[in-house]
């Protein structure tokens, strides 16, 4: 895909785009001739005609274009709507692929109101960019010049005075309301973004204002911001009302000026007296179609502002060599050299840590809570960039990558949607074919038990996932990084709130069906630690203990005490198959 949140998708569906303006033309032709037809059938039918058949071929021509009319109508609503909801469908999934890898990124200026206001605000209003702004004018204008061309057939000279009336409605008043309406369109779009903005904090810190006891001067502050954007829009409804009327005005002017040329015309002879009303009446459906184009000009502000809100939030995604680069990775060598970070407040989270972990290494991170461990995590997923030092796989720098396609999550809670089975678990990769889901679950032992249920993978997970126990949602989501295929595996705490038997049983499965990956375990417990080629013990933001299990329980009497506390029933010689799940 290009570049661009307009002309790809132009460029991508410009047939059926085409289609539309041809079926808008016909609609406006039909509704034209139409009126046409029946200022002459009426004008006809007054003069007593002797014989019905001098009448019928215009009651055959009105109800043909009333129903070309309704048809086409139909169909260029239909494909248009079509149309718009694929374009706005590739828009959000565009949007959504280029900000997650970084949305979590400590720094990026991403704000939740912002991204809501795009979202909500910026995606849903570039539709009217093709609805209320491309077809209309594109359609518009071809009418204007179709119009004037037929009417210089009759009379060059009427025709140019019709054709400064149109240049009225068709580029003097869009011109002014695209003058008018650019500043207070960015104004109006800018202040329902801070609305959002504030909204969310207002949200998301609720309880900080109930405890404050400020919740009355929030509320007067959105009070405030609301009353704001209700009067911007009133200014904005004022003018557009002051502009229609005067629109009506010219148009107005338009039919008297139609009026007498027809008149005249027809008591010089040119032109029969029954078509002076076709004349007439042929006016108003053309002049509907020239009266939106200063409502379609006066967008352009806001379309110019969601553009630039959309590329200021959004990320393009990386280049084709960031993904050569990326093919190696299943050899990768992951290096945490000399690395620490420090918050924007000042505190050192973590101080000098060194790892050196070739493909296929089991390391498991321990330690008290605060001290470092889920921020090393984030910081080898490439989330978050370190203060000083730098964490690599293969030379190459994480963050440069954002994780992508680098290293896949298994937390304590892992997202699970209120979709079938097999949705779930391919969204790890979302163009495996039904055959490689049925792999990865047979991996995890999760197949026969998913296969048992009433509706097999098609059963729903219920909202969170909360139809199947934890064990069983854990398993789902290892299966789902299975899909993925990244070389390197962060668990950060998957047992956590599991039974001891299930903890063991998905803990076996972990070490067998990832037994070729590289991972990294942050974890409270010391269960499974005989499994770990090397285990880091993290205090203060630093490593203060580190060798293999055995080495540790025979050097350090702090981490046999531990030992000897998490695991007072033995359970490492307690061996559990994959088949007890959860």
């Amino acid at each position: 895909m290009e570049k661009g949140w307009i002309l790809p998708y132009l460029k991508e569906n410009a047939k059926l785009f085409s289609l539309v303006i041809l079926l808008g033309i016909v609609t406006v032709f039909s509704a034209a001739f139409l009126m046409f037809t029946s200022g002459f059938l009426i004008s006809k039918a007054a003069t007593r005609p002797e014989n019905l058949l001098l009448i019928y071929v215009p009651i055959v021509a009105v109800r043909t274009f009333g129903i070309l009319r309704a048809v086409s109508r139909y169909s260029e609503k239909l494909l248009g709507h079509h149309i718009i909801l694929k374009v706005l469908s590739h828009m959000r999934t565009r949007l959504y692929e280029t900000i997650e890898p970084r949305i979590l990124k400590e720094g990026a200026r991403i704000k939740t109101g912002d991204l809501l206001g795009v979202m909500a605000e910026d995606i849903e209003y570039l539709q009217d960019v093709y609805v209320k702004t491309i077809f209309p004018s594109v359609i518009g204008i071809f009418l204007y010049a179709v119009t004037i061309g037929l009417l210089g057939s009759f009379s060059w000279a009427f025709a140019g005075l019709m054709a400064i009336y149109g240049a009225i409605l068709v580029v003097l008043f869009p011109l002014v309301s695209l003058l008018v309406t650019r500043k207070n369109v960015a104004k109006l779009k800018s202040c329902r973004s801070s609305h959002y903005s504030t909204l969310t904090d207002g949200v998301v810190g609720m309880g900080d204002w109930l405890f404050s006891r400020h919740q009355k001067s929030f509320i007067k502050n959105v009070e405030k911001e609301d009353a704001e954007i209700c009067k911007k829009e009133r200014h904005r409804s004022s003018f557009f009302s002051y502009r229609n009327f005067a629109a009506q005005c010219v148009v107005a002017i338009m039919v008297l000026s139609m009026l007498v040329w027809a008149g005249n015309q027809s008591l010089d002879g040119q032109i029969s007296h029954t078509l002076i009303a076709a004349f007439v009446l042929i006016l108003f459906p053309l002049t509907e179609a020239f009266l939106p184009l200063s409502d379609a000009v006066s967008e352009l502000p806001g379309y110019e502002d969601s553009l630039t809100r959309l590329k200021e939030v959004s990320l393009e995604k990386p280049s084709e060599e960031e993904h050569i680069m990326k093919s190696v990775w299943k050899n990768s060598h992951l290096r945490c050299e000399k690395v620490s970070y420090q918050t924007k407040e000042g505190q050192w989270i973590l101080k000098n840590i060194n790892l050196d972990l070739p493909q296929g290494t089991k390391l498991a991170i321990i330690g008290p809570s605060g001290s470092g461990k889920t921020t090393l995590l984030k910081l080898i997923k490439g989330i978050t960039s370190p203060s000083e030092g730098r964490v690599t796989i293969d030379g190459v720098v994480t963050s440069q990558f954002k994780g992508d396609n680098l290293s896949s999550v298994l937390n304590q809670q892992p997202h699970l949607f209120n979709t079938s089975v097999l949705n779930n678990i391919r969204l790890g990769k979302p163009s495996a074919s039904d055959e490689e889901v049925y792999e990865a679950a047979k991996s995890v032992q999760l197949h026969d038990f998913i296969v048992s249920l009433p509706e097999g993978y098609q059963t729903s997970m219920h909202e969170a996932g909360m139809r199947f126990s934890g064990g069983e949602r854990q398993r789902i989501a290892l299966a789902r990084i299975l899909l993925q295929d990244t070389p390197v595996v962060l668990l950060d705490e998957p047992t956590v709130g599991l039974d001891p038997r299930t903890e063991q049983a998905l803990l076996s499965t972990i070490f067998r069906v990832l037994e070729k990956n590289t991972i990294v375990w942050v974890t409270h417990h010391l269960v499974g630690m005989k499994s770990m080629d090397d285990i880091a013990f993290m205090q203060d933001g630093e490593i203060v203990m580190e060798g293999k299990h055995d080495e540790l329980l025979l050097a350090s009497d702090r981490y046999r005490r531990l030992y000897e506390l998490d695991t007072p029933f033995q359970i490492e010689n307690f061996h559990v198959t994959d088949k007890m799940i959860g």
